[in-house]
């Protein structure tokens, strides 16, 4: 199984998502070579979801020759996909290829730099729109973002997908880089979910940025500053 426990997190280590990663990382990777690289990373990730956090279960089939046994896995109608605009959009076009039938949700979240970072490290967090599907308990959600860096977002999304009703059965977070403290942020707030991300990196800079990280993920997949 390509998903690994490391503690604050669990880490997609598959080669082809590594190999995708590096050229993400790359300086040098153009515009529409990193959007492509986002949507190919997240169709990786949501197979090793389906391989590594999703049941199976026997059913029975008819071949054109004959009748026989395969396996389906249980679940694919009850999955709820949570962009967090902006730079998430790519990443979640990957998602749905892995997830084609998911119902989708919205939510605009972003950093107010304006206000400073705080003595525990975390911004202020601006939400401007929030659109969600009926969340039910047995759903698996997944709430999709490239960059987890202080957790500030993400806890303020994630106060939105949890409110105002049970918790569904399986809450994933999904992110390609992830720095410790948001990790660990995000984890004694929400541990009830999992943390799924391909890499761990070093640590955040004093501007709150991932190191080594990917830069700015909207900015290159959108080409804005």
């Amino acid at each position: 199984m390509a998903i690994e426990d490391r503690g604050d997190a669990h880490v997609i280590d598959h080669a082809l998502a590594t190999d995708v990663l590096t050229e993400l990382r790359d300086v040098e990777t153009e515009q529409v070579a990193f959007r492509k690289g986002l949507v190919r990373l997240g169709r990786i990730c949501g197979y090793e979801i389906i391989d590594g956090a999703m049941e199976t279960e026997y059913v029975s089939v008819r071949t054109p020759l004959t009748e026989t046994m395969g396996e389906r896995v249980k679940g694919l109608e009850d999955v709820v996909i949570v962009n967090v605009l902006r730079a998430a959009t790519p990443f979640v076009e990957g998602l749905l290829k892995a997830f084609p039938r998911a119902r989708q949700g919205v939510i605009s979240a972003s950093r107010d730099e304006s206000g400073g970072r705080a003595d525990d490290g975390t911004f202020p967090i601006s939400i401007d729109y929030v659109k969600l599907p009926e969340i039910r308990a047995e759903d698996t959600v997944i709430v999709a973002d490239p960059m987890l860096a202080t957790g500030s977002t993400m806890s303020a999304v994630l106060a939105e997908v949890t409110a105002g009703g049970p918790g569904p059965e399986d809450l994933f977070v999904l992110s390609a880089v992830s720095a410790p403290e948001g990790l660990v942020r995000v984890g004694e707030e929400f541990p009830e979910t999992d943390l799924l991300t391909v890499s761990i990196d070093d640590h955040l800079d004093d501007d709150g940025y991932i190191l080594p990280g990917l830069g700015d993920a909207g900015d290159r997949a959108f080409r804005t500053t």
